[in-house]
């Protein structure tokens, strides 16, 4: 069993395993630790929930070679419907409008994982620690000391010269490292469930302000719709322990009749929202990846999206090693600086969503609504947005241009 790696992956989630397989065409020996098996019912990353992955993350995942194998349980995103409710305006996008077959697809988290972990199975250059969580992590010669609880208690030591901690907005790994986060409670918790409608969504996505939080319609398979529904802390206990019919009349006073009654509900689940933000990303020898760095509000969907372009951005950096030690502060500064103004552009953008949508005062109430008339009415604005929305703007990494890294 190899000890000594170049990079030790803590977090075996869909970010972890998308660096993973990101890393696989590269002469690297990599690690990954994770304390649930992929198809445990305990994981965490990969349960009924779905995904809503842009059109630039797919060309990622495509570049990446998973992206066939979860293809069927992917549904397109042709058009996005954006409403306040009780408001006029209206905004539209179309995925034709913007010379894509598709803005986005929605794909089960399962799904993600299958596709994933399928490619990590058949890697050379990787070592899976599983399940095995990471019980502390000290600075030794050259590289990280990391001690590794295994299933059966015996604890394992082994080397990193590259530790990326990318095991959730509560990391332990960052906790290890000294980075202190911000968090913000949004004083919302999100509802998830899948809903049968009357009507075909025929790929069109529902993205709807309402005074207690944004509400995301998303289509799915066989007619049924992916809901990600955000309601007021207080609301959120009353409002899962309805009965399904009961449930369904509340939903639909807040969705509308777009898509004709609403028939089935499926199983539900509920997280309170926050937003957590490292202080730092980079401390010696260690990089802070995916919602250990950055867990976003669910509005808009950005999340996964950021996260994997984060991911093939540092893959990329650590493809231009060319014998230089992966954990360097030159390396790993050079990844930060890439990324850091896409990250405060999504961060910034999807707060301000929220706190612009759920502003209480008349003029912001006007202008919002004037703004969603405007947007549906200029070309430029809906492009640009689309861009952005889509994972297409700025500085792209090779693998989001469908060019391999090696």
């Amino acid at each position: 069993m190899d000890r000594d790696f170049d990079l030790v992956i803590v977090g075996g989630g869909m970010v972890g395993a998308s660096l993973a397989v990101a890393l696989s065409p590269l002469p690297l020996r990599v690690a990954l630790v994770e304390p649930f098996a992929p198809d445990s019912d305990a994981q965490p990353s990969y349960d009924d929930r779905c995904t809503a992955i842009s059109h630039g993350s797919q060309v990622i995942l495509n570049t990446m070679g998973v992206w066939q194998d979860m293809q069927a349980d992917a549904s397109p995103i042709a058009r996005i419907h954006v409403s306040e409710q009780g408001r006029p305006g209206i905004a539209r996008l179309e995925a034709r409008e913007q010379g894509v077959p598709a803005l986005g697809y929605v794909v089960p988290n399962r799904s993600v994982g299958k596709a994933l972990w399928k490619r990590l199975s058949a890697q050379s250059n990787l070592q899976c620690f599983m399940p095995a969580k990471l019980v502390s992590m000290r600075p030794g010669k050259d590289a990280m000391e990391l001690d590794l609880e295994q299933a059966d208690g015996q604890v394992l030591s082994v080397n990193a010269r590259l530790v990326v901690a990318v095991d959730g907005a509560r990391s332990v790994t960052r906790e290890m490292a000294g980075i202190d986060s911000d968090v913000l409670d949004y004083q919302q918790t999100a509802i998830i469930c899948n809903v049968t409608p009357e009507q075909d969504h025929q790929g069109q996505a529902f993205e709807r302000f309402t005074t207690s939080g944004p509400l995301a319609v998303l289509p799915l398979g066989e007619k049924r719709c992916s809901v990600v529904w955000t309601v007021k802390r207080e609301l959120a206990e009353s409002i899962m322990a309805l009965d399904d019919e009961n449930f369904l009349l509340r939903l639909q006073e807040q969705f509308g009749y777009r898509l004709g009654r609403l028939l089935t509900v499926g199983q539900r689940s509920s997280y309170p929202l926050y937003r957590v933000k490292a202080r730092q990303q980079l401390a010696q020898r260690l990089v802070v990846l995916g919602n250990a760095a950055h867990n976003l509000h669910p509005v808009a969907g950005q999340g996964f999206n950021l996260s994997l372009r984060d991911v093939a951005a540092l893959a990329e950096v650590m493809a231009s090693l060319e014998g230089v030690d992966p954990g360097t502060p030159a390396m790993l500064e050079q990844y930060m600086q890439w990324r850091r103004e896409d990250q405060d552009k999504v961060l910034g953008f999807t707060h301000g969503l929220v706190r612009l949508f759920t502003s209480p005062f008349g003029p912001v109430k006007l202008a919002r609504s004037a703004g969603l008339l405007s947007f549906d009415l200029v070309p430029g604005a809906k492009k640009l947005f689309a861009r952005h929305t889509m994972g297409r703007a700025g500085r792209l990494p090779r693998l989001a241009r469908g060019v391999p890294l090696v």
